[in-house]
Order: C-alpha cells, then sequence, then structure tokens
C-alpha cells in the first residue's frame, strides 16, 4: 500500500508563495502613511493578559473618525481620566501579552491626560517638566 502526499502548496499551485509577503508589505505601508490616528471612546474595559502575566489592562474600544473602523486600544500608564466620547490620539503598536491589540493610546493629546507625578519617561506619558 503506497501513501500519497498531497501539500498544500501543490494543491493550491495557481497562489504564488509571495503573495502573503506582498500583503504584509502593503499592510505596513499602510501603518507608515498614517501613524497617528484621531479616534473616539465607545466603552473602556479592562482585560486579562496571557498566562505569565495577571494584572488588569485598560482598555478602550474606539471607532476611527476617518475611516469608521472599531480598533481596540491600550490605554498605558497608571490611571486615565476618560469616558465615554471622549477624543484620543491612538498609534501602531504590537502589546504582547493583550491578544488582538494592535494600537496603544497617546498620553498628553485630546481628552487623554498625561500620568500625574510622573518622573522618568516622561516623553512616553505625555508630562511636562514643572
Amino acid at each position: 500500500m503506497v501513501m500519497c502526499l498531497v501539500y498544500i502548496k501543490e494543491i493550491i499551485g495557481s497562489i504564488p508563495i509571495s503573495f502573503t509577503f506582498k500583503m504584509k508589505r502593503k499592510l505596513k505601508k499602510e501603518k507608515q502613511q498614517t501613524p497617528q490616528k484621531k479616534a473616539t471612546c465607545l466603552r473602556l474595559l479592562t482585560i486579562s493578559p496571557k498566562k505569565p502575566n495577571s494584572a488588569n489592562r485598560k482598555i478602550g474600544k474606539v471607532i476611527v473618525s476617518d475611516k469608521q473602523v472599531q480598533l481596540n486600544v491600550k490605554i498605558p500608564g497608571e490611571g486615565h481620566t476618560l469616558q465615554q466620547h471622549s477624543t484620543i490620539l491612538l498609534r501602531p503598536g504590537r502589546v504582547r501579552d493583550l491578544i488582538g491589540i494592535n494600537n496603544v493610546a497617546i498620553r498628553g493629546k485630546f481628552d487623554l491626560s498625561g500620568v500625574i507625578g510622573r518622573k522618568t519617561s516622561r516623553s512616553v506619558y505625555g508630562v511636562k517638566i514643572l
């Protein structure tokens, strides 16, 4: 008895292998063209991260102003003053321990204030020198 192994590449055949690489390159270009986007908060919630970590992370469901696309956005730092319908600025950036979250809110812009009492890494968390 002879077993016949058929690979997916042989079945598909007509689709070139570099197709996925071209799609990834196109997506990266789109991210580079709009590095920051303005969005409006729909809902604010906390979720738990993947296995080794345990602290709840603050995220927000937002709708991007120009494209009308809903995204999940991580809110960095300790504490925030966001409410429903507040405006934020977001940037692309993957959060490794949160599944499906590929955008991060920028602190200190629009309705998202900077972290109060922050001494180190002030530029990341939107704190001015007093």
